[in-house]
């Protein structure tokens, strides 16, 4: 284990000015190349206690912009137009950097290191994915992903294309199905 020095929050790990014992692959391969931590040693504690005011102020100048952002973008929804199965499974699956894409188009500028998806998205529908504005500060953004913008129109309305879909196909069968019996009773006679 390697102890460093956070040099901002890191989620699930410590705020700022910590010291926390990390692996050293976590260390060397993300905290430390970010500018998220740096090693823990004499001279980096005193330089760190020495900028720490400043640090500091920063740090809060960029949560104060994140925040400002977050107010503005609120609600904020993105389309994703994709080919899609009968059932909505897609022929592939929305990426952060699909997201982030959408999110430029409608005038958040973001990397994909700051869409926080959990998982890919495989399926027609709406879905909440996190933004991570700040290290202290998510917008939450409604990703609605359709086969066509009139579909979205309709998701977003809250239409239940599933369902709507289903009727649609239940009532062709019961027109297939009451067609058969014509055929099958005039051709009795």
């Amino acid at each position: 284990m390697i102890e460093v020095i956070l040099m901002q929050r890191v989620d699930k790990l410590g705020q700022m000015g910590e010291l926390v014992k990390v692996r050293p692959g976590y260390a060397r391969n993300f905290l430390l190349p970010q500018g998220k931590a740096i090693r823990a040693n004499k001279d980096n504690l005193a330089r760190f206690e020495r900028e720490r005011a400043q640090l500091e102020a920063q740090n809060l100048k960029r949560r104060e912009e994140a925040e400002r952002v977050a107010e503005r973008m609120d609600g904020l929804s993105v389309v994703i137009i994709r080919q899609a199965g009968e059932s909505g499974g897609l022929y592939g699956s929305v990426s952060v950097r699909d997201i982030a894409d959408a999110c430029k188009e409608a005038g958040l500028v973001i990397s994909r290191s700051q869409v926080v998806l959990e998982q890919p998205i495989k399926t027609l529908g709406l879905t909440q994915v996190r933004v991570a504005l700040h290290p202290e500060v998510d917008l939450p953004v409604t990703v609605n992903v359709a086969r066509s913008p009139e579909e979205a129109e309709k998701q977003a309305r809250g239409e239940d294309l599933q369902a709507q879909q289903q009727a649609e196909q239940e009532s062709l069968e019961a027109e297939l199905a009451a067609e058969l019996s014509e055929l099958g009773s005039a051709s009795e006679q």
